[in-house]
């Protein structure tokens, strides 16, 4: 069994990745009922369809924090991550299709003297 972990904005998902029949649950249920849209599901098995295994191997995902989209990156991210561990070989192709890097866009901070991160105040003449 491979453990790995991928991170997305807040979203931090703890995946293990054994050989098996393609089964994916995530926080103990099954990827459709807990992704609902086909789009997210997709985005979670695209690592699978890059290296052509997507029938291969049984995955146990933890996910928590953030959104549905940061969830939906993060799980990706770890499986991407797991898949190396497995075999070494699949490394080319997950980082030419861009699953291996950390996204590291997330919000900002508000500042100080400002409506939000960047929002100042609106200039009016009386």
């Amino acid at each position: 069994m491979i453990k790995a972990v991928g991170r997305r904005k807040t979203s931090a998902a703890r995946v293990r990745l054994a050989a098996g029949h393609g089964v994916i649950t995530i926080n103990n249920r099954a990827l459709p009922d807990y992704f609902s849209l086909p789009l997210w599901q997709q985005r979670v098995r695209a690592p699978l369809s890059a290296v052509g295994r997507d029938k291969n191997f049984d995955i146990s995902v933890r996910v928590v924090g953030g959104g549905v989209s940061g969830q939906v990156d993060a799980v990706r991210h770890g499986i991407a991550r797991a898949l190396i561990i497995w075999d070494a070989d699949f490394r080319p192709v997950l980082k030419a299709a861009g699953f291996l890097t950390r996204d590291p866009r997330a919000k900002e901070r508000k500042k100080v003297g400002l409506y939000k991160a960047r929002r100042g105040h609106q200039w009016r003449k009386r």
